[in-house]
């Protein structure tokens, strides 16, 4: 009899322990100061399953007591909690994000000189052409046509800033096309040897790496002035900080 009860305690042991690492899908929210977070990416740091919160903040992933889940924003500090058996059976986890403070560029502010008028070029021609344009508006208009151009010489200066305007406007929207996102600056720049030998990742790990890099502002900078030395000073980096989380 005892034999039996020790062998049905055994097996129903195994029985619990074999219930608690079972993987569930469970629902959860991700906030913050109550208002739901879209486009925030929820990594199982255990599995490398990866999920993406709704409009509503809402996410579905898979997971077991045990594992670790971070959560990436760009715009919020990256969160990481252990999920527990608990979790698991009440399957309705909510996440509050605290928002990044916003970072201020650094102004230097300089005394600028005195500007005498009667030095200033460009305020000179201004009066000169002022006086020019004033003096053809007096005119009396004979109705005979001369051979010039009423107010010419103002119509040649507003051409000219327009055309400076328009080259301008042309730099900008080129410029802007040669932007390209983090993460394919970093995958084309360095290779998996680089991240697998050198950051010790696994090459599991990389992708995740990657989005941890990706949420932190300083990317942006790296994407619109790109430098393989300063790219793998900021890769090598973040990855003592990722290998903290």
């Amino acid at each position: 009899m005892n034999k039996n009860y020790f062998f049905v305690s055994i097996v129903f042991f195994t029985l619990q322990s074999g219930f608690s690492q079972t993987e569930k899908l469970i629902k959860g929210k991700v906030v913050h100061e109550q208002f739901p977070v879209a486009k925030v990416e929820v990594a199982n740091f255990s599995s490398k399953k990866v999920s993406i919160t709704n409009l509503a903040g809402e996410f579905y992933l898979v997971v077991k007591a045990g594992d670790e889940l971070i959560f990436i924003s760009k715009n919020h500090d990256i969160k990481k909690i252990v999920i527990d058996q608990n979790t698991i059976i009440r399957n309705n986890l909510v996440i509050s994000l605290i928002l990044k403070p916003e970072e201020l560029e650094e102004v230097l502010i300089t005394k600028m000189p005195s500007i005498k008028l009667s030095t200033d070029k460009a305020y000179e021609q201004g009066k000169i052409d002022q006086l020019a344009v004033e003096k053809s508006a007096r005119s009396l208009k004979t109705g005979v046509y001369n051979g010039s151009i009423e107010n010419g010489m103002d119509l040649i200066r507003i051409g000219k800033m327009i055309l400076k305007l328009f080259l301008k406007e042309k730099e900008a929207v080129k410029k802007k096309g040669t932007e390209i996102e983090f993460k394919a600056l970093a995958t084309t720049t360095c290779d998996q040897k680089f991240y697998v030998e050198t950051l010790k990742l696994k090459p599991e790990e990389i992708a995740l790496f990657l989005q941890f890099c990706d949420a932190d502002p300083k990317s942006k900078t790296l994407t619109e002035n790109s430098n393989i030395l300063s790219l793998m000073d900021f890769l090598s980096t973040k990855n003592i900080e990722f290998k903290k989380l």
